[in-house]
């Protein structure tokens, strides 16, 4: 699954096609056989060329590096290597300066080798893309690339397969495994008219899927391509690094010169002495292990989030998400769960819930309308035996009406029914008053004798429910230090309060329109510091756009989503948000660390070489090993888990 190595074979293959290790190698045994020989032969020209060998593939790409950075009028680490190499040479240390080069050569393979850790979220999301799709034209099936497929073609889907192309299942149910997008654990189940993305697997049903989208346009393609860009996108963090690493290398320059010429002059020091200690300084000062940190903490949580189906947009948005103080919802698909439930049965004739129930599922079952798509949803979920009907009528913006056995039943908006002469329908109207005050939508179950007279038979009523696990996510972005976690919706007061205090949010703003909500984004910004901002991306827009970090929940397959926030969560999962704080938070401190230590290490360094004469060879070591230290840690975000 993974391109990274994980068995001594996937090393091996690694290492023989990474050219840099190659050279290495060949650094590190003319190296050593030079210095063999040096010890117990008298070969000069034959140890000078060992050495020559030496320092041209230990110091190819540093010096290929060094040059392109000259040629753009900068100096960066590879030219001060190159330079404190070729100047150990020159004072008779070609061994110190050829140790420097192997180790400079060792470092750089081992931080390629933890930088391929940081992509391998994206090279397996590759991996999930068929390359094959099994479409059915006419009578006959052909298995095309993808490319050859066209939107609307039928695409075969057989138990264990991977899904080549997103699209709506035309025939057949099954439950397929979507984790690969959405980064959701459990399978979730597909019947006709839901909709499957590329890259996930049907598990156990044959499925018949009308293809929605292009290969180029995939969910999972879109997934790989923001995930590519947001690694050349670097961090707020790494772009003061990269501006300030020129002024530093041309520093480390001029203290090195002083280092040489000072004690020439004043104290008319040894040449070969002073030099010797100028290169240990150009060697130690030499900020390898600050340029790499950033990046290896960044892209590692990048990686990571990926690989759950949180998608940050670049590195700035990591550091960003970790300075966040206040996060806004808007109520509806975020808090609750975005489409209408049934939440309560209310029969007045003389029957059962179940009964009432399986009535008004009969007479709604060919009506598209959310709230019957509710009522048909419940009535499954209690496996109801539903009557025939006959006569089916639709009135816009009423209700719907059918023939069930000897009676008309109507099922409509409470004001369809209001003059009637109905019995129950004062007791009726009183009922569906409280439903309203508890920010419930309810429709009347009716039935008429044919010459406008009739009973009420009861009341279904339907809500937006809250998400089960809302008040704990609420209460675990308190604990990862968000401070304020305010609300917006344009639900009236007083229902929105009633939510927020059931989910413990901290503020509400209700009855709002969406240009409203940029306001209240505003202001709470103003109040409390900088916000996120949570929502589905379609409606909300304006609000995430305005917000200093803008949040896409459930956004897999939504285009408008996957554009307009800084960070896209692919599943419909609120437990995502705690996560995605607690690794920027976790990334920030990895970067602190590293920086620190980094710093830590040049100026103990320094001190060792000016006041107790640190030889070469130990200042490579801890200059090495400092960078290569600082990649490994930050590479711990890949293992990441949000606890």
């Amino acid at each position: 699954e993974m391109f990274l190595p994980s068995t001594h074979r996937q090393i091996w293959d690694w290492f023989i096609h990474n050219p840099e290790a190659i050279l290495m190698v060949i650094t590190f045994v003319a190296m050593s056989a030079a210095w063999a020989l040096e010890k117990t032969a008298e070969l000069p020209l034959f140890v000078a060329g060992l050495y020559v060998i030496a320092y041209a593939a230990g110091g190819y790409y540093g010096l290929k590096g060094g040059i392109e950075s000259l040629r753009q009028k900068t100096i960066d680490v590879d030219l001060l290597m190159i330079l404190a190499a070729v100047g150990a040479a020159l004072v008779g240390q070609p061994f110190e300066g050829a140790m420097l080069l192997f180790l400079f050569s060792l470092s750089n393979v081992l931080q390629d080798f933890a930088m391929d850790r940081t992509r391998n979220a994206i090279r397996a999301l590759m991996q999930l893309r068929p390359s094959q799709a099994l479409i059915r034209r006419g009578d006959k099936e052909y298995l095309l690339p993808i490319e050859q497929v066209a939107i609307s073609d039928l695409m075969i889907v057989k138990p264990g397969d991977r899904i080549a192309l997103d699209g709506v299942v035309a025939a057949g149910e099954s439950s397929v495994d979507q984790s690969a997008v959405t980064g959701e654990s459990m399978p979730v189940s597909k019947k006709p008219g839901e909709q499957v993305f590329a890259g996930s697997i049907n598990k156990n049903g044959h499925l018949e899927v009308r293809v929605s989208k292009l290969a180029k346009d995939s969910t999972i393609a879109r997934l790989i391509q923001m995930v590519e860009e947001a690694r050349s996108q670097k961090a707020e963090t790494q772009r003061f690094i990269d501006k300030a690493e020129q002024y530093y290398a041309l520093g480390v320059i001029v203290l090195t010169a002083l280092f040489i010429i000072v004690p020439l002059v004043l104290w008319n020091a040894p040449f070969e002495s002073t030099f010797y200690k100028a290169m240990t300084i150009l060697v130690a000062a030499s900020p390898c292990a600050i340029v790499i940190s950033t990046p290896a903490t960044v892209l590692s949580a990048i990686g990571n989030g990926a690989k759950r189906g949180v998608l940050f947009k670049g590195g700035a948005y990591v550091e960003n998400a970790a300075t966040i103080k206040v996060m806004a919802f808007d109520k509806t698909g975020t808090l609750t769960i975005g489409e209408p439930q049934v939440t309560d049965i209310h029969p007045i004739a003389d029957m059962a819930e179940n009964e009432l129930l399986a009535l008004a599922t009969a007479v709604e079952a060919k009506s598209e309308h959310p709230l019957a798509q509710a009522t048909i949803r419940a009535a499954e979920e209690r496996q109801l035996d539903i009557p025939e009907t006959s006569d089916f009528q639709s009135v816009t913006g009423k209700g719907v009406m059918a023939r069930v056995a000897d009676h008309i039943i109507h099922i409509g908006n409470p004001r369809y029914f209001a003059g009637q002469d109905f019995a129950g329908l004062a007791e009726a109207e009183a009922i569906v008053t409280q439903y309203q005050e508890m920010g419930k939508t309810s429709v009347l179950v009716v039935e008429e004798d044919g010459a406008g007279h009739g009973r009420i038979l009861g009341i279904v009523a339907y809500a937006d429910v809250l998400r089960s696990d809302a008040a704990d996510v609420i209460a675990d972005l308190h604990k990862r230090g968000i401070e304020h976690v305010v609300m917006l919706t344009g639900d009236n007061e007083r229902v929105a309060r009633r939510i927020a205090e059931q989910v413990g949010v901290d503020d509400v703003f209700a009855e709002l329109m969406p240009e409203d909500k940029v306001t209240a984004v505003k202001r709470v910004r103003e109040k409390y510091g900088p916000v996120a901002m949570v929502g589905d991306g379609v409606n909300d827009a304006p609000a995430l756009a305005t917000a200093d970090i803008g949040i896409a929940m459930g956004a897999a397959g939504t285009d408008v989503a996957l554009e307009t926030a800084d960070i896209v969560l692919m599943a419909d999962k609120l437990d995502n948000l705690p996560y995605l704080i607690g690794l920027s938070r976790q990334t920030r401190k990895t970067l602190i660390v590293n920086l620190t230590f980094a710093l830590s290490m040049i100026g103990l360094m320094l001190l060792l070489i000016i006041f107790k004469n640190l030889p070469l060879p130990l200042a490579v070591l801890g200059h090495e090993g400092g960078t290569v230290l600082v990649s490994l840690n930050g590479m711990r975000l890949l293992n990441y888990k949000g606890d």
